[in-house]
């Protein structure tokens, strides 16, 4: 399985708008109708990742437990549908029922926000304090499949935490490692590192 880290985009950077389908509902979401939750996590996962299926169940609990507090949480696939039918809009919607999603799973099929947010795995997590600057970008925690470490998104939750205490987070960040995102042909980023 290959495994491809996050970009670790600069600390600062302001959350790039964006308006999305959600397949599970019909709704447009966009950076806009979360404007007053206190903090906001975009993250980019996909259907049949195994890394994104690996912390899947306890992704759900950090949702539901940390939104009761105030972040929203916005999940994001931009994964190539074509080549990639178990990421389809129909897919999403099912997952989103199957695994009654807290979060709007949006579809983002031109791989615009993806390239805009510089994400580059999934799962990729990039969490924005009430400004909209990136405070966190990395790991869920350091559980992979086939390690032994627990998966208790000890990282995400110690920032969420932070974030949501009006505390700086910590700038010891770690990638978050997961399978690549499947860009369409011509939509590959430049490696500018």
């Amino acid at each position: 399985m290959a495994q491809t880290a996050s970009t670790m985009l600069p600390l600062g950077t302001p959350a790039p708008a964006f308006s999305l389908p959600e397949p599970a509902t019909g709704k447009t979401v966009a950076l806009v109708d979360v404007q007053s939750a206190p903090a906001l996590l975009v993250m980019f996962i996909c259907n049949h990742c195994p890394f994104v299926k690996h912390i899947r169940e306890n992704l759900i609990l950090f949702a539901q437990t940390y939104q009761q507090r105030g972040l929203a949480i916005i999940a994001i696939n931009a994964n190539d549908a074509a080549n990639y039918p178990n990421d389809s809009p129909a897919k999403m919607a099912e997952d989103a029922q199957a695994f009654n999603y807290p979060f709007p799973y949006l579809y983002d099929e031109t791989q615009a926000v993806a390239q805009a947010y510089h994400a580059a795995c999934t799962p990729d997590f990039f969490l924005f304090d009430a400004d909209r600057r990136l405070v966190y970008r990395g790991q869920f925690d350091g559980s992979r499949p086939g390690n032994t470490v627990p998966v208790t998104g000890g990282d995400l939750r110690a920032a969420a935490d932070a974030v949501l205490a009006g505390q700086p987070v910590a700038p010891d960040q770690k990638p978050s490692i997961g399978c690549n995102i499947k860009w369409k042909a011509g939509n590959e980023p430049v490696d500018e590192r």
